[in-house]
C-alpha cells in the first residue's frame, strides 16, 4: 500500500473545492493507496493592489463586512456568513483534515491538483505565490499532478511578474504532469517543453451519482431552478431577468454557494446535499466551473454564463470554454442575457456526453494507477 498525498485547495470554503478533493481521494483509495491531504505554506501574493492584503482575523472581518454589502435579502446575507463560518468545522473532517496543518510529509507519491493549484498570479492572500504548489521542498519519492490548472494565470502574466523561468524550473522536476485545460497545457509546454496529459476534473471522473453513498434523498414542496454563482457577480439586470423567467415557469429560485437579489431561498447544505438539490432542479443557471460540472453529472438543463476577466478581475472564460468543449457542450454558453432562455430551452443529449466522460474516466484511472502504483 503506497502512501499518497494530495496537495490541493482542500481548505478553501467552496463546494467545488471540497468535492474535487473528495473525488480524487476516493479514486486513489480505490487503487489501494493510503491517502492524506497535504498543506502548503502561504506566501505573499504577486498582485498587491487588492483590498484583501491581510490574513487571519482581519481578512475574515473584511469578508464578513463585504458579505453584508451584497445586493441580496438581509436574511440570505446572514445565512451566507454562517455557512462560510461553519463550513470547515462541519465538513473538512470528512476528508480526514484536521485543524493541524500537514506540511511537507514523507510520501511515496504526491499528487498536486486538481483545482487551480497553479493559479499563482492573483491577489488572494489565502493562496498567495507559493512554490510549494509547484513541488518546492516536497518530500515525496514521486511528484506528479492531476488535472492541475493555472486558472486565470496566463503565460503573459507570468512573464509580466518575472516568474516564468522560475516556474519552468520546477515544472521540469515533475515525474508526470496532468492538466485540465488548454491554457494550462500551453503554459507547461512553453515553460518546460513537457507535453502534459489532459484529464477532466475529479468531480467528473469519480462517479458521484453511481458510487457515492453520502448523497441524500431530498424532497421539496415546490419546483425550483438553481442559481449557482459567486456572490456579487450577477448584475441587477440578470437578477431581474432570472426572477421574471422563474415566475413565468412557475419556479422558485434557490441560490447555492452565493447570495443574489433574485433568490427566493439561500440553501445552506452539505457538499453532498448540493448534488441532491441539483438532481431535482428544473434548470440551472451558473457562472462557475464546478456549478457546470454539477449540472452535467446530474444531467440537468443548464446555462453557463461567461464572465470576462478584465485586468486583475477574476473571470471564467478560459476554464468554462475549455470544459464545455471537452464535454461536447459548448452550446450551453450564454454570452449575454438574451442567450440564457434559448440555452435553457435547448435539450441536451446526455448519452453522447456520457460516452465522452466514460472514456475520460478510464484514461484518468489508468494515469493515476500508472503514476502512483
Amino acid at each position: 500500500m503506497a502512501k499518497v498525498g494530495i496537495l490541493s485547495m482542500q481548505r478553501i470554503v467552496n463546494y467545488g473545492s471540497f468535492l474535487q478533493a473528495y473525488g480524487l481521494k476516493m479514486l486513489l483509495e480505490k487503487l489501494g493507496h493510503d491517502v492524506e491531504f497535504v498543506d502548503y505554506h502561504i506566501e505573499k501574493p504577486l498582485i498587491t493592489e487588492s483590498h484583501y492584503q491581510k490574513q487571519g482575523l482581519f481578512l475574515k472581518v473584511q469578508k464578513m463586512l463585504e458579505a453584508f454589502q451584497y445586493d441580496a435579502p438581509l436574511k440570505h446575507r446572514v445565512q451566507f456568513i454562517l455557512y462560510k463560518k461553519q463550513f470547515a468545522k462541519k465538513y473538512l473532517h470528512i476528508l480526514g483534515i484536521t485543524p493541524e496543518m500537514n506540511y511537507l510529509p514523507a510520501l511515496d507519491a504526491l499528487v498536486i491538483g486538481s483545482d487551480e493549484v497553479f493559479n499563482c498570479v492573483q491577489a488572494n492572500p489565502n493562496v498567495g505565490y507559493s512554490l510549494e504548489l509547484f513541488g518546492k521542498n516536497q518530500r515525496a519519492k514521486k511528484l506528479l499532478t492531476y488535472a492541475a490548472s493555472f486558472g486565470n494565470t496566463t503565460i503573459e502574466k507570468l512573464k509580466k511578474f518575472g516568474k516564468d523561468a522560475e516556474i519552468g524550473v520546477f515544472l521540469k522536476k515533475f515525474d508526470a504532469i496532468s492538466v485540465r485545460d488548454k491554457n494550462s497545457g500551453y503554459i507547461v509546454r512553453e515553460l518546460s517543453e513537457v507535453q502534459p496529459e489532459y484529464h477532466l476534473d475529479p468531480v467528473l471522473i469519480y462517479d458521484y451519482m453511481g458510487e457515492c453513498k453520502r448523497i441524500p434523498q431530498i424532497k421539496t414542496k415546490e419546483k425550483y431552478l438553481i442559481l449557482y454563482a459567486y456572490s456579487g457577480r450577477i448584475s441587477r439586470e440578470k437578477s431581474a431577468w432570472i426572477s421574471a423567467y422563474a415566475k413565468k415557469k412557475g419556479l422558485k429560485v434557490y441560490s447555492i454557494g452565493g447570495v443574489h437579489r433574485c433568490a427566493d431561498s439561500f440553501i445552506d447544505c452539505s457538499p453532498f446535499e448540493v448534488l441532491a438539490y441539483f438532481q431535482h432542479a428544473e434548470a440551472v443557471i451558473t457562472d462557475t466551473f464546478h456549478g457546470t460540472i454539477f449540472s452535467i453529472i446530474t444531467k440537468r438543463r443548464f446555462a453557463a454564463i461567461i464572465q470576462k476577466s478584465v485586468e486583475n478581475s477574476y473571470g471564467n472564460e478560459e476554464k468554462l470554454n475549455d470544459l464545455l468543449e471537452r464535454t461536447g457542450l459548448h452550446d450551453r454558453i450564454a454570452e449575454n442575457l438574451n442567450d440564457i432562455e434559448k440555452v435553457l430551452e435547448r435539450a441536451i443529449d446526455y448519452t453522447a456526453v456520457d460516452k465522452i466522460i466514460n472514456a475520460e474516466r478510464m484514461k484518468a484511472v489508468d494515469y493515476l494507477k500508472k503514476q502512483t502504483g
